[in-house]
């Protein structure tokens, strides 16, 4: 499974970046859905856009200490996140791993062999997401209406409830 992370696991503050571990706020039901994912998606991993550190409004050591916290407490509720790929470039620069290119895909089957993308889901809230995952042959889960996917739910959590009740 790969996950965006602005608007799927965190709320995205609106016209700003998450800088700092204070900014960080999980959406509702995201780490309960992370507990449950972790025991169907052999691979969970984060593949998220990041320009505000080429935009020089944060720092690489930021965005690894908002990870860290991140994958601590995903841990800590029983769930995982295997990996997080991001992309700090900024857009202008077009940059092969910025979303939707697909190069952080190739990085996590590099590091997760057993990845295979027409086996995979990608769960995002922008038409960005929903691009990579086509490109890739991915299953594509938009999250909220600017997903612009055809399979929408209203939350991560709302999408894997589904997925394990079946």
């Amino acid at each position: 499974m790969f996950l965006d992370r602005d608007g799927v696991i965190n709320a995205k503050l609106p016209g700003d970046y998450v800088k700092h571990i204070d900014e960080f706020e999980f959406l509702p039901g995201v780490l309960e859905a992370l507990e449950k994912a972790a025991t169907i998606f052999d691979v969970i991993v984060v593949v998220t856009n990041q320009q505000g550190i080429g935009k020089k409004i944060m720092t690489d050591t930021h965005l690894l200490t908002i990870h860290q916290h991140m994958i601590k407490e995903v841990f800590n509720n029983g769930g995982r996140i295997d990996k997080i790929y991001f992309c700090p470039d900024l857009e202008t620069e077009n940059p092969s791993h910025r979303k939707p290119r697909t190069g952080m895909a190739f990085d996590a089957r590099e590091d997760f062999p057993s990845i295979e993308f027409t086996r995979s889901v990608i769960v995002g809230d922008s038409p960005t997401d929903m691009e990579f995952g086509h490109r890739l042959g991915m299953k594509c889960v938009g999250i909220g209406p600017a997903a612009k996917s055809e399979e929408t739910y209203p939350s991560l959590f709302h999408f894997i409830d589904v997925i394990t009740s079946k």
